[in-house]
């Protein structure tokens, strides 16, 4: 094994190279930083002809249920189930169940209420799965908001 100490600014000015390098057209695909972590992807521009290529499907979609569960704990974390439940009105038993499978989120602890219900929250794969590096990334109330008379002409 090496052990040897590289300083932060020789890693960092390395994979600024390493970025430039791969933004060039001559390759397919880039360094992206994403999870915390840097990863390379396919650049978008590819995607389709790769997916072709390699005769494969594009991933199953997460259902709107589990979408939906997903986005209680991503914005409430950490939440039990009871949380979400109140949230959605309907039992999320099986869309946690499927998320933790898909490993979106874990089990962050336990709650300090009566009968102590387990906590969840993301994982980082949830990060790598959306291409954040924070929970702040995600997009606020305000992203979503509807402008007034989008058809129609403005009103004076």
């Amino acid at each position: 094994m090496f052990e040897a100490e590289v300083p932060a600014k020789d890693v960092a000015s390395a994979i600024i190279g390493i970025e430039e390098k791969f933004k060039q057209d001559q390759f397919s695909f880039e360094l992206i930083r994403s999870g915390g972590g840097y990863q390379f992807l396919t650049k978008p521009a590819y995607q389709a002809s790769i997916g072709i290529m390699l005769k494969q499907q594009s991933k199953r979609r997460l259902s709107t249920s589990a979408l939906e569960t997903l986005s209680i704990i991503a914005y409430k974390q950490p939440v039990t189930r009871l949380d979400m439940e109140q949230i959605r009105g309907v039992n999320c038993d099986y869309s946690v169940n499927r998320l933790l499978d898909k490993g979106l989120i874990e089990i962050k602890g336990k709650a300090e209420t009566i009968g102590r219900p387990i906590l969840y929250g993301t994982s980082s794969q949830f990060m790598d799965y959306f291409g954040i590096n924070d929970i702040a990334e995600l997009p606020t109330p305000k992203d979503f908001a509807r402008i007034d008379n989008e058809i129609g002409e403005e009103k004076e």
